[in-house]
């Protein structure tokens, strides 16, 4: 039977959150431009594998700030769940099954509004 363990809400949140950022982050990087600046396509037919790019208008200056706010609050988040408070009890290689839980513990229900009800 595998262990159970008891995530302090505000470390299940983090994750949820940091699950959340980084999702978001992929979604955008999968809609932007493959390169950051402007670049005209190219086509590599000679290598080992075939490579080829269409041109590039590169990321606006809105999409290149989105990506960066995204990264830097993946890493604070990242950061916040590694170095909890919570891990200093759990050791060895519980400590590598607590983990490994957390990233698959679901997501913490969420309240509903006063005289709301599930389907609304």
């Amino acid at each position: 039977m595998a262990a159970t363990y008891d995530f302090p809400s505000d470390l299940l949140a983090g994750q949820e959150e940091l699950h959340r950022v980084r999702a978001e982050l992929l979604s955008l990087l999968k809609r932007l431009p493959w390169s950051v600046e402007p670049l005209d396509g190219f086509s590599e037919t000679q290598g080992w594998r075939k490579v080829e790019r269409p041109a590039s208008p590169g990321w606006s200056p809105d999409e290149q700030a989105q990506v960066e706010l995204l990264r830097k609050r993946e890493r604070e988040l990242a950061v916040f769940v590694t170095c909890h408070h919570y891990w200093t009890d759990v050791q060895g290689p519980d400590a590598v099954d607590a983990r490994s839980a957390l990233k698959h513990a679901p997501a913490a229900p969420v309240p509903l509004r006063e005289g709301a009800t599930r389907g609304d």
